[in-house]
């Protein structure tokens, strides 16, 4: 099986590029039955190379690498002076925003007190660890909270951590509340293509650009309507045993 690196897929984009911009492409022959018959070929090899590729338990592709030809780079995490490698775009925005309200809200995060992305090596796709090695997850703390049990989060950071995770709708899912707790995990917890992660993140990059909304902008988690919808969501993601 002829393997064809997302470099070289990129570069080939970029030349059929040039070639409608310059026009030269209207004038090319006509593909013979053989040259079809490689191309659908070719498609074959990449979209087979696609599929091989490892999920992540929650569905997201595995990452060998970071920072470099890789969906997945270390970001800043504003006003906390913390970097985490997640996977760009929609993700990235929400996993930090969870961060720099953990940061402002519940406990200052120092250096080391999270991690990211993690090479697939040593990864059981079949447990939510292994979204780690998709970008897609990070760690806050690890190491800090007991091993496959819960009770690590004192009444009142729980509490607060409920109401973030019900702001953000159930697009990220803790650690704690899964069969075997992992306390310090958190992960978006659904598939590529769903259209409630897009949607959050607009929603997210949007409360930045007002004036006292957002991340840094302390809430009032004991509120009424925060703490039903909190609430809420906890016997949701509860009942769904992983």
């Amino acid at each position: 099986m002829t393997y064809i690196s997302r470099r070289m897929m990129v570069q080939g984009t970029a030349v059929l590029g040039l070639g409608l911009a310059s026009g030269t492409l209207l004038t090319a022959p006509t593909a013979s039955a053989a040259d079809v018959a490689a191309s659908a070929s070719s498609a074959g090899a990449m979209g087979a190379a696609a599929k091989e590729r490892p999920v992540s338990f929650n569905g997201w592709v595995m990452e060998e690498q970071a920072d470099d030809v890789s969906t997945v780079w270390t970001r800043p995490v504003p006003g906390t002076g913390l970097t985490v490698a997640t996977r760009i775009g929609d993700v990235e925005t929400v996993l930090v925003h969870l961060l720099r309200r953990h940061h402002y809200e519940i406990d200052e995060l120092r250096p080391g007190d999270v991690t990211g992305w993690q090479h697939p090596s040593g990864f059981d796709p079949a447990t939510p660890a292994s979204n780690l090695a998709s970008g897609t997850a990070l760690r806050i703390r690890p190491g800090h909270y007991p091993a496959d049990t819960a009770g690590g989060w004192f009444p009142d950071q729980l509490t607060v951590l409920r109401d973030i995770l019900a702001e953000l709708d159930g697009v990220v899912r803790w650690g704690g509340d899964d069969k075997r707790p992992d306390e310090s995990l958190f992960s978006i917890d659904v598939t590529p293509g769903s259209p409630r992660l897009p949607r959050l993140a607009a929603e997210l990059r949007g409360l930045r650009e007002h004036p006292g909304r957002g991340a840094g902008v302390p809430a009032d988690p004991l509120a009424t309507d925060r703490r039903e919808a909190a609430e809420a969501l906890a016997r949701r993601q509860r009942a769904t045993v992983r």
